[in-house]
């Protein structure tokens, strides 16, 4: 039997929906008539816009009127954009219009007002009572950070202090309210325990009604350049980045865009699996990137860069031999700060010698060739930074093809071209000419003249020489278009042998010392420098390169600079080197940066520790500037996995398991593969009777994917999905995946395919198989068709059962 509270909010919901209801019928005809304007618009456009152009002052009167049309056109979708906006939220907000109230009375104020808090807010008819808050507004900041008693929010005009009397949270859907609860807590774990016990989605949704007050430091922190989130697997981390993002649109509505935030993710499946978060809340969703994608972009087209995957992938198989020893050490030495200020010292250095540049060939002849390019670069003043330099040789390069260009139209060969020249050909130098303003009306006006003569003029009439204007002008346009190839390249700034000074950096040790001021190198220096410079002469680029060869490249070319963006999110951030963060730092002068991670799931060569007062990441901005907040409370897990997993680590963990729990991991020896195979499979079946649809079978790598997604289907299993690294979406269902393309992802059971010690048995294999056992919510089992990997062997028996 429902109490009195629950029928007087009940009744107070069903007020809140009607009004919601009412405004929605009111706003939708008018929705529909601006799109009905807008594409009537759109449609009569062209009809609306006379073209004349005879004249300037009929084209300055056909632009005028472009020019109004079209201001009409935007205001009508302006509109139309502003109001469909309002009517989605409000549609959002009908089915469950709030999720929390509290009872807040100001410091001098006698009566407490009721706030109810929504992920939008909704304004009763007067324009002036909230029926509901925005739970990004700064009093709905008390709702996650207090429970009753005394109480304060931070406010434009300053800091609110009072008391909370009352902090209700709710569970509505279509209408009624389902569970109420009064807190005395931040947010009750009644309510948690709910959302928890449900299944793991495709998509990340919004938590909105359930961010705790660690969340909501991270989600309103607006002060700091830098802010740091180490967080446990499964705290949340990433959930409340997104949330953050909606928070600082919200705030800065009039200032800050989506596009004017950028997400940096692991891979394109975890871009998928955030995708609809913002728009749940009414936002539009941030760029999303890789960073391998950025890299392809800027150097894709020279050069075949390797991608972290296929990097990890030749980790994850290393042996001890001098050569993959000698890799590994180069992927460490290339991804660290020292070598960041190598390059800067490089820079310097070729600011006075040593600068290598491509001479321009023309018709198997030097025109310009790279010892003048050399001299003239060096002719310049040397206070000026390489990319000044740079600059100043283009316009020089520019002017001199110019000159070498008028030369070249009386040689021999262009008299040649034109004796040879067809119809087609004729037609197309012709348009190249017509493309020159000048050239062009020179042109018409001897065709018109030429056929005035032609016609008038008798027989024996001397000879006006039209012919040789023409053959003087198709002369000049066919060294032009041959000339046109070695413009672009010098425009490019392909003159500049960027993969020629990068392999400069590897001829051997004392040179590398000499040009950089480096004085500590790895021990086998030697050896990277020889597999760098056989990649480069392939035309490729071990992904450890990839990013400093950029940094050179625009060290010579001019720091491209992304001066729009203000924030930066960055997930996974233990898995981007320093270097990285310095050349992102660089990127984007003007933004602010949240980076997102957990070193105990740093599985990349390159990791960064997020949270070592030392890191390189805290000195990317500076103490001053630079917040670090730490979670420790795994949500996603039951306990029972979670002190399974924390038991993974060689060190005691600071991980708190909230208090959900679950069957303990269960252990599955089987005496060979075709055993453990078919285990596997009737383990997927039980699971999937018990309503798990997010289901993964995780394995070390890449290949070791290949081959149990074959061996599963040979045992007839035909429903699994195969997760490689061109994956792009996140589907439910079973699948198999590496496990470095999980990260960031979760789902209702995972299978970790083989937990022996020949696959998780070195020291940098524990941080993978802790990585892989996170992902599980509800339910993990492990499989060996021999001994157990070492840091399952060694770990308390009663933290997990050996199945039957």
């Amino acid at each position: 039997m429902k109490t009195k509270q629950w029928q007087t909010e009940q009744q107070r919901l069903d007020q809140v929906r009607e009004k919601l209801k009412a405004r929605i019928d009111e706003l939708e005809p008018e929705v529909t008539g601006l799109h009905d304007q807008a594409a009537e618009i759109r449609r009569r456009f062209w009809e609306e816009v006379t073209v004349n152009t005879s004249s300037d002052e009929d084209f300055e009167e056909t632009f005028h009127t472009i020019q109004q049309q079209s201001a009409v056109l935007s205001e009508r979708e302006r509109g139309l954009r502003l109001l469909t906006q309002q009517w989605r939220s409000l549609n959002r907000l009908f089915p469950s219009p709030y999720f929390g109230r509290i009872d807040f009375v100001e410091d001098g104020q006698n009566l407490s007002e009721p706030i109810y808090i929504g992920v939008s807010s909704f304004v009763d008819e007067d324009g002036l009572n909230f029926l509901v808050y925005d739970w990004r507004s700064p009093i709905a900041s008390l709702y996650y950070d207090h429970s009753p008693g005394a109480a304060a929010y931070v406010t434009p005009m300053g800091e609110i202090t009072g008391t909370m009397e009352l902090k209700r949270q709710f569970q509505i859907h279509n209408g009624q309210i389902r569970h109420m609860f009064d807190a005395n807590v931040t947010i009750g774990d009644e309510l948690l325990q709910q959302v928890l016990a449900k299944g793991a989605d495709s998509q990340m949704k919004s938590i909105v009604s359930t961010i705790q007050k660690e969340q909501n430091a991270i989600i309103r922190n607006d002060h700091s350049r830098l802010l740091i989130v180490q967080g446990a697997a499964g705290s949340g981390k990433t959930s409340a980045a997104l949330q953050r993002v909606a928070y600082l649109l919200y705030k800065n509505r009039d200032s800050l865009k989506a596009d004017q935030i950028v997400l940096f993710s692991p891979n394109p499946i975890f871009n998928s699996y955030v995708a609809s978060v913002l728009p749940e809340l009414g936002e539009e969703n941030m760029q999303q990137t890789t960073l391998q994608e950025y890299l392809e972009y800027w150097l894709g087209s020279s050069l075949r860069l390797e991608d972290p995957f296929e990097q990890i992938e030749y980790v994850l198989t290393a042996q001890t031999t001098p050569n993959d020893e000698a890799r590994l050490q180069g992927m460490k030495y290339k991804a660290s700060e020292f070598f960041f200020r190598a390059l800067q010292n490089y820079a310097q250095w070729l600011g006075r010698e040593g600068m290598i540049f491509k001479g321009i060939r023309y018709r198997d002849r030097d025109l310009i060739t790279a010892e003048q390019m050399r001299t003239q670069f060096y002719s310049y003043d040397p206070s000026l930074r390489l990319a000044n330099r740079v600059e100043l040789l283009q316009k020089w390069l520019l002017k001199e093809l110019s000159l070498l260009e008028r030369r070249e139209r009386t040689a021999s060969w262009v008299e040649e071209e034109l004796n040879y020249l067809d119809n087609e050909q004729y037609a197309e130098v012709f348009g190249e000419l017509h493309k020159d303003r000048e050239v062009f009306d020179i042109a018409e006006r001897y065709a018109v003249v030429y056929e005035k003569i032609s016609k008038k003029r008798r027989s024996d009439e001397g000879d006006f020489d039209f012919a040789e204007r023409e053959e003087e002008l198709l002369s000049q346009s066919i060294v032009k278009m041959s000339f046109k190839p070695l413009r672009q390249g010098v425009r490019k700034l392909s003159f500049i042998d960027v993969q020629g000074l990068y392999a400069q950096l590897f001829d051997d040790e004392a040179a590398y010392r000499e040009k950089t001021n480096e004085a500590e190198l790895p021990s086998l220096w030697p050896i990277i420098c020889e597999q760098t410079k056989e990649k480069l002469e392939r035309r490729e680029l071990y992904y450890e390169d990839a990013t400093p060869y950029l940094y050179l490249k625009e060290l010579f070319e001019g720091i491209r600079t992304n001066t729009e963006i203000r924030h930066v999110f960055v997930d996974e951030g233990q898995d981007y080197s320093p270097f990285q963060y310095e050349y992102l730092k660089k990127l984007f002068p003007r933004a602010r940066m949240t980076v997102l991670g957990d070193f105990r799931q740093a599985i990349f060569m390159q990791a960064t520790n997020l949270q070592d007062p030392d890191s390189p990441l805290i000195r990317l901005y500076g103490e001053a500037e630079t917040s670090l907040i730490r979670l420790v409370r795994s949500y996603r897990s039951t306990r029972e996995i979670v002190e399974f997993t924390k038991s993974l680590l060689s060190e005691e963990a600071d991980i708190v398991p909230f208090e959900r729990s679950g069957p303990k991991p269960h252990l599955a020896s089987l005496e060979n593969a075709e055993k453990r195979d078919a285990r596997l499979l009737k383990d997927i079946a039980a699971l999937q009777a018990e309503g798990f649809d997010s289901i993964a079978v995780i394995t070390k790598s890449a290949a070791e994917s290949g081959a149990a997604y074959e061996a599963l289907r040979m045992q007839g299993s035909q429903d699994l999905q195969l997760v490689t690294k061109e994956s792009v979406t996140f589907e439910k269902g079973v699948m198999v995946i590496p496990v470095y393309l999980a990260k960031g992802v979760e789902f209702d059971a995972v299978l970790i395919y083989d937990a022996s010690p020949q696959t998780y048995g070195r020291e940098n294999d524990r941080k993978l198989l802790y990585t892989a056992c996170t992902r599980a919510m509800h339910q993990l089992l492990l499989y060996t068709t021999g001994d157990w990997t070492p840091f399952v062997k060694g770990m308390n028996a009663n933290l997990y059962e050996i199945a039957k």
